[in-house]
């Protein structure tokens, strides 16, 4: 799993594609009447606003009962909650409706959604080559009285690895939500791993916090987050019960995005997943 900083990978394909429609489109419209790259450029943004707005909503509105415990995550748009197909619809709607009755824009248009999507699906492609050896990493962990393990001995279950740290604002705000989600889901096993702390920081923080966490280990190199590629905190790491990567997550999860994971890998029960 790649990240840039706090974004993920997945959000540099977006950004990239967006460029790449955006220079294509330029180009195919400089043939056009005067100010048509200009407008073209403000229908692209305005359809990649569109796009993130509906997709954004149609999450919220899928998971409505998750925001109800969190009404104010439906603004932590970093929690990745989002329903591409319903943006990309709501996009090409939009653009539609736009270009209706402006024929120049048309082929520029086109030019600018094709390049997009080849990007898309091609960077999408090598990231994807990217991931090697997806397995339970064979790091010796360390336990808070300071005997050793490994992340294959903590369970043989789907297992939800939050890498995290004392001095992280968003690790510190979606670790009540983790807490719960633990109780909640028992048929995952969440791993609180804290990156290059002692255990003395560790638990202070979990008494000043009032946490009680069933799984809490300490990687005091490091060495999790450098082979998972994550250069930011936090990072969730989702493995199923073969012990193999799944899916990854960059910044704060929130109970909806979280448990909309765990059902699209079908890591729990869905009859336990109402708040």
């Amino acid at each position: 799993m790649l990240s840039f900083g706090p974004f993920s990978a997945d959000v540099i394909v977006v950004v990239l594609a967006l460029i790449a429609a955006l220079l294509v489109g330029a180009l195919a419209a400089r043939r056009r009447p005067r100010g048509s790259t200009r407008k073209l450029a403000g229908l692209l943004m305005d359809m990649t606003l569109i796009g993130l707005l509906a997709a954004r909503l149609a999450f919220v509105l899928a998971w409505w009962q998750s925001y109800l415990e969190q009404p104010l995550a439906v603004f932590y748009i970093s929690d990745g909650g989002f329903i591409v197909w319903v943006g990309v619809l709501a996009a090409l709607l939009f653009a539609s409706w736009r270009v209706r009755k402006s024929k120049p824009l048309w082929q520029p248009l086109g030019a600018a959604l094709v390049s997009g999507w080849i990007v898309w699906v091609m960077a999408g492609a090598m990231l994807s080559l990217t991931y090697t050896d997806r397995s339970l990493p064979e790091t010796a962990l360390t336990r808070l009285d300071g005997s050793s393990i490994q992340l294959a001995a903590v369970s043989d279950q789907p297992m939800v690895v939050n890498l995290w740290a004392t001095w992280c604002p968003p690790c510190r705000r979606e670790m009540p939500m983790l807490e719960a989600a633990q109780e909640r889901h028992d048929d995952v096993t969440f791993v609180f791993l804290d990156q290059r702390e002692d255990a003395a920081a560790v638990l202070n923080f979990l008494d000043d916090e009032g946490l009680e966490l069933d799984h809490v280990l300490i990687d005091s190199h490091g060495k999790l987050a450098e082979l998972s590629g994550s250069r930011a905190l936090p990072t969730t790491l989702f493995y199923n019960a073969d012990g193999q990567l799944i899916d990854t997550h960059v910044g704060m999860l929130t109970h909806a995005s979280l448990t909309a994971k765990l059902e699209k890998h079908n890591l729990i029960n869905t009859s336990k997943t109402a708040p």
